[in-house]
């Protein structure tokens, strides 16, 4: 059987399995704090983060790993396997996608980049969903048609913690920003083909769940998928009660409470809140 090592960044929520997973490796994200550069999950933790934004004097910054930091990457891999999947946080909020596919083309074995157009925990179910294919006999390429196949079905909706921060990180433009802040409301964020939307806008945070509480309904009554996954930023007490809250009226659903992480969280606050799932994921 070939040998299939497995590549993401640090958007990704690598969690026990995938950390144990001797073919699985990541490749750190950069995160820019008044000029003093940190390697996402390695020099920074999410919450030594969110302590550090209280005092910033310049709007936080991050950036994707270097077309060098993949080539070495790639090039230490190749001594070991046949081929690299490489799958990575939305090509349309970084340049992760691009870096990669250009050290693909300075090494001698075979890169695949998937742009999954999601990040955090689905984009490491998305892995899951890799290595189970592999696993289970499929070529590469089938491997690929699959993961896009079902990245193509995701549905995200994130309730932001700091309009502020997202604003100021760029994601977020100034109108919006100043309608949110004016009238108080509680904009629904959707990913839409791995970008950025307004979907909707609720005048609090309950009312906002609820709304969200019908995508998921609505989205159930037409596909059967079992797994969910509740994105937080850095309080998981509220994304557990949250939790609770969804396993009452969707009793058959399996959730799962994740943290978003250092990268996510500069652009997205410490109070964010988000849910997601796969249609195509039976």
């Amino acid at each position: 059987m070939s040998r299939v090592a497995w590549v993401t960044d640090s958007t990704a929520y690598i969690d026990e399995e995938l950390k144990n997973h001797p073919d699985v490796y990541t490749i750190p994200m950069t995160i820019l704090l008044d000029e003093e550069e940190f390697l996402d999950g390695i020099d920074l933790s999410p919450h030594q983060l969110f302590e550090r934004l209280k005092s910033l004097k310049t709007p936080p910054k991050t950036s994707q790993p270097s077309v060098g930091a993949f080539q070495k990457l790639y090039t230490s891999l190749s001594e070991k396997y046949d081929s690299i999947i490489s799958v990575h946080v939305s090509s349309n909020l970084s340049g992760t996608v691009s870096s990669s596919e250009q050290a693909a083309q300075m090494v001698d074995i075979p890169v695949i980049t998937i742009d999954s157009k999601i990040l955090t925990y689905p984009l490491s179910a998305l892995i899951k969903i890799g290595i189970s294919c592999i696993e289970s006999g499929l070529s590469i390429q089938e491997t690929k048609k699959r993961m896009e196949q079902v990245a193509g079905s995701n549905e995200t909706y994130v309730l932001i913690g700091s309009l502020e921060q997202l604003h100021r990180s760029g994601r977020m433009s100034g109108v919006q920003f100043l309608l949110g802040s004016m009238l108080s409301i509680k904009p629904i964020i959707t990913i839409e083909n791995g970008s950025l939307h307004v979907k909707e806008k609720a005048r609090s945070e309950k009312k906002a769940k609820e709304k969200i509480a019908l995508y998921l309904r609505e989205s159930l009554e037409k596909h059967s998928f079992k797994e969910v996954y509740i994105l937080y930023g850095l309080h998981e007490d509220p994304a557990k009660s949250w939790l609770s809250e969804l396993e009452e009226e969707f009793p058959d659903i399996r959730f799962i409470c994740c943290p978003l992480g250092a990268t996510i969280g500069v652009h997205a606050g410490e109070h964010t809140l988000g849910i997601s799932w796969f249609r195509d994921l039976k």
